[in-house]
């Protein structure tokens, strides 16, 4: 049985923007055109400027985003990679995909996002780049990340695949490091009908390399440099995404409405709420709050039909076919491993009604009254 409020729903948001979203579906269709073209080439245009200009180069999905920004930057066997434990496997199945080793680092105790106090402690002469991770929507610490990536002449990756449209003080979250990835998985932010994704960089050899590796290696006139790949966005999911864009900071301030709103009607019980870093503005992809009594609390809100879910239950250092191709910060990952017991994703997406969230507040607060 489906939860009354669910946790995440791409149902409500095709319904809230069906519409224009079936005349660009139709458009399409009647265009003839269904690889790559015109839709993909205008949205990778909107995008782009979205962001604060550069370029954008649509691709198949966030993970080959990844994929394709490491080979663009040269990254791959005998290289590491330094990243997180706590994010979404596909951070560090993307390091693995070219040959480079992931260096697992902890995040911090108040954001969730890497903490770059522990960089220092894994940098090697075979470092070469750093994937930060805007974890739930929320952007890590960019500066310090930034400072330490360039003083060791590091790559600096976005991984912004929860965080799109975020921003980290006035610039756009993908625009800051060398390269920004993003995914369109149907409930990101900005959510695709099917897989998609798209890889933002300001130089222009890099945005033309990844511009050529998503296509077997092509250039203009279909002639190879190198191997590459089949990841192209689908005109399908660009002309979809292009008629979704103009609503974005508008469903993310709806998001950041529906947070408040949470904060407020959680405050006093025995549970962490998620913090807003100073001059960053988080775009709420997912509302994670900590609890000790998490898996109860889970339990509890299932018997009332509110979808939860955990992101996520357990790290990737413990993931069998990941465990033993990764390196570990020395010390372990206390911090990672002590909130993947802890954390619960509540429900929250633009077409969330106050009332529903009201009632998810008055669920949790007769729990903890019990």
């Amino acid at each position: 049985m489906s939860a009354a409020i669910p946790w995440a729903s791409p149902l409500a948001q095709f319904r809230a923007h069906q519409a224009p979203i079936q005349t660009a579906i139709n458009r399409v269709l009647n265009s003839g055109t269904y690889i790559l073209g015109g839709e993909v080439e205008t949205f990778e245009d909107a995008f782009a400027e979205h962001c604060g200009g550069g370029h954008a180069v649509g691709v198949a999905s966030g993970t080959d985003a990844l994929i394709l920004a490491l080979r663009a930057l040269g990254i791959g066997h005998g290289d590491e990679v330094i990243t997180v434990s706590h994010t979404a496997v596909a951070t560090v199945a993307a390091i693995l995909a070219v040959g480079a080793t992931p260096v697992l680092v902890d995040v911090d105790e108040i954001y969730l996002t890497l903490d770059p106090t522990a960089l220092d402690r894994v940098a090697t002469s075979r470092s070469k780049a750093v994937i930060v991770v805007h974890l739930y929507g929320q952007a890590a610490d960019l500066d310090a990340i930034l400072s330490f990536a360039r003083e060791r002449r590091l790559f600096l990756i976005e991984d912004c695949a929860q965080a799109c449209g975020g921003r980290y003080y006035s610039r756009r979250l993908g625009s800051i490091g060398d390269i920004g990835c993003f995914s369109f998985y149907p409930t990101k932010n900005l959510g695709a009908i099917g897989d998609g994704g798209i890889v933002v960089a300001r130089e222009d050899k890099i945005a033309e390399r990844v511009r050529r590796l998503r296509q077997y290696g092509w250039d203009d006139g279909r002639q190879t440099h190198e191997a590459g790949l089949n990841s192209r966005l689908d005109p399908l999911q660009a002309a979809i995404l292009q008629a979704k864009l103009p609503h974005l900071d508008d469903d993310n301030a709806r998001r950041g409405a529906i947070a408040r709103r949470y904060e407020r009607g959680l405050h006093g019980l025995p549970i962490m709420v998620p913090n807003e870093r100073v001059g960053a503005q988080h775009v709420y992809h997912l509302y994670v709050v900590v609890c000790t009594q998490r898996d109860e609390l889970m339990a509890y809100l299932a018997e009332h039909q509110i979808g939860c879910a955990i992101h996520y239950p357990v790290p990737v250092h413990r993931q069998r076919g990941y465990a033993e191709r990764v390196i570990v910060s020395s010390g372990g990952l206390p911090v990672t491993e002590r909130f993947c017991q802890q954390i619960l994703s509540l429900p929250l997406y633009p077409e969330l009604s106050d009332e529903n969230v009201d009632s998810v507040i008055a669920i949790v607060r007769e729990f903890f009254a019990r």
